[in-house]
């Protein structure tokens, strides 16, 4: 028996935030250095037949090495990811919690990407799940994606 292959043709998807621009400045708030809640983010372009959004936040920058800050998923396909919410099944983050972990680099400035992935099916995966299982489960499902990038460096 052979098996064919079938390709998604992936959409990208266009993520905005009211907090801040594309590689803007991440407002404090949203930081170690005020409430550490989640900004909200507008997802645009979203595919139809698209059944659940994932999203990953990671520091590329972080000292050792990428840092993951939020990791999501079966979001419903919805326009709009509320400031202070919890969206969809939470993920383990860098710093072994579940949540979203606010931006806190330890000097310097550091980019945040917020990246938002569409996908054709809900994922069948426990709560604490890390990023590498995420992404693991994603693979031949994602119809679309999108990122935002924010920047923060801390005020001395």
């Amino acid at each position: 028996m052979v098996l064919k292959k079938v390709m998604i043709e992936k959409t990208e998807l266009k993520i905005t935030s009211p907090a801040f621009k594309n590689d803007g400045e991440i407002p404090p708030k949203y930081t170690c250095d005020g409430e550490g809640v989640n900004p909200a983010l507008h997802i645009n372009n979203i595919p139809e037949g698209a059944k659940t959004l994932a999203l990953i936040v990671e520091d590329p920058d972080a000292p050792n090495g990428t840092f993951d800050h939020w990791v999501v998923w079966n979001i419903d396909p919805v326009t709009t990811i509320n400031e202070h919410s919890l969206p969809g099944t939470s993920g383990d983050n860098s710093a072994g919690k579940s949540g979203y972990h606010p931006p806190c680099p330890p000097s310097g400035s550091h980019r945040y990407n917020f990246k938002v992935y569409a996908l054709n099916a809900a994922l069948d995966l426990l709560a604490g799940t890390s990023k590498k299982g995420l992404e693991l489960a994603m693979k031949g499902h994602i119809m679309g994606e999108g990122s935002l990038t924010g920047r923060y460096e801390r005020k001395k």
